[in-house]
């Protein structure tokens, strides 16, 4: 019997529409975080964080 190999060059269609709406759904969850109070009060304290490991802060 002949065995043949498929080649997978590429993703399908569906591959790429199930990628997008992660991605995008992705990006609008890091939007809703950073942009709110939560997102705000995070990166003050990582960033005053980072400048006391520094030494600057």
């Amino acid at each position: 019997m002949d065995k043949r190999t498929w080649a997978e060059d590429g993703i399908t269609t569906a591959e790429y529409a199930v990628g997008t709406a992660a991605g995008a759904g992705l990006a609008g969850l890091l939007y809703q975080l950073l942009t709110g109070g939560f997102g705000d009060q995070m990166l003050r304290t990582l960033f005053d964080h980072v400048l006391g490991l520094l030494g600057i802060g």
